[in-house]
């Protein structure tokens, strides 16, 4: 048989075919292999082509054969089943964070991951979530130089935006760089916000990332975070006593609690909350920064939940109301 120049990638076009054209619902025969390989401009005989399905096997392709209404063949197993891609396309048509361009590849990527027939299944869930998206095209590249910058322990710089009532962006600090030494990334209301310390802060500082722009990795060295937040510093435990981003001065806070709350409880503090069972009701204790966010979280509850201690706190949740009256 007289080879073409296609030939030596034989095997290669035949795991692109079986990946991409099969599964346990859509098998292909050896018909179809053979003519997908022709049209590649291959030759090919039924036997080297059982023994290519069997290299690839070894290789570590679930490659299924077996008899229907012919003998057929298709990929059991893949890296991502199904029901995983479906998860990860919601997540991402999900996040705010990433914009519609940047989602609409990405999903477009994970549907590469399965058949073109399960690919289909996947393109149906994009229009499930009707969102609101981040317009900030940076956001994807300026969240791998974040973790280049924390990996490397350098600060980072860049400007930062917000929107007025002309709807158009306006740089703070004057348009100058905001400097800052990075710690980590955390997802908080569906938007991503850099831990950071800002040498015009003692505390920590937050920023959100889609509103960054003109990112850059410094050379200059990030304070360690231990000399800003302590030596104890956890970012599970923070991201829980804190709302929204809104920082404030942290307090042990006594809530209590109709019995109905139970899952709002946990949902925001974690299983291993102080929770104390006082039959009709139960009381919790609670590291929380004190931000009007965190008011407004125990307002919304509508008088199911009270603040009882420490006073201070009472007061100041008392004279927020007042003011907003």
């Amino acid at each position: 048989m007289t080879k073409t120049p296609n030939q030596k990638f034989k095997i290669l076009y035949l795991m692109k075919y079986l990946l991409e054209n099969s599964d346990e619902d859509n098998p292909v025969t050896m018909g179809d292999i053979l003519a997908e390989l022709d049209s590649y401009g291959i030759r090919a005989e039924r036997k080297s082509v059982y023994d290519d399905i069997e290299a690839l096997r070894v290789f570590g392709l679930d490659i299924i054969g077996e008899k229907r209404s012919s003998y057929v063949y298709y990929i059991g197993s893949r890296n991502f089943e199904l029901p995983e891609l479906k998860l990860l396309v919601d997540s991402v048509g999900a996040a705010r964070f990433i914009s519609e361009k940047k989602s609409a590849a990405l999903i477009k990527k994970l549907e590469s991951l399965t058949s073109h027939y399960q690919a289909h299944k996947l393109q149906r869930q994009v229009y499930i979530v009707d969102r609101a998206k981040t317009i900030n095209e940076m956001v994807y590249l300026n969240i791998d130089k974040i973790y280049d910058a924390i990996n490397s322990g350098r600060q980072i710089a860049f400007k930062y935006f917000e929107y007025r009532t002309d709807k158009q962006r306006h740089l703070r600090n004057d348009g100058n760089d905001y400097a800052v030494s990075p710690y980590c990334l955390t997802v908080s209301e569906d938007n991503y916000y850099l831990v950071s310390h800002y040498h015009k802060h003692e505390k920590l500082t937050h920023f959100r990332v889609d509103r960054m722009t003109d990112l850059r990795v410094l050379e200059d060295k990030a304070t360690p975070v231990q000399e800003v937040a302590g030596a104890n510093f956890n970012l599970g435990e923070y991201s829980r006593r804190i709302f929204n981003m809104y920082s404030g001065e942290t307090v042990l806070v006594t809530l209590r609690c109709e019995k109905s709350l139970v899952n709002a409880v946990i949902d925001k503090f974690g299983q291993n909350v102080s929770v104390r069972d006082c039959g009709d009701f139960f009381t919790v204790k609670a590291n929380v920064n004190i931000s009007p966010t965190f008011f407004a979280w125990v307002f919304m509850f509508e008088g199911k939940m009270k603040i009882e201690a420490p006073e201070a706190v009472v007061t100041k949740f008392r004279e927020t109301i007042e003011n907003f009256m």
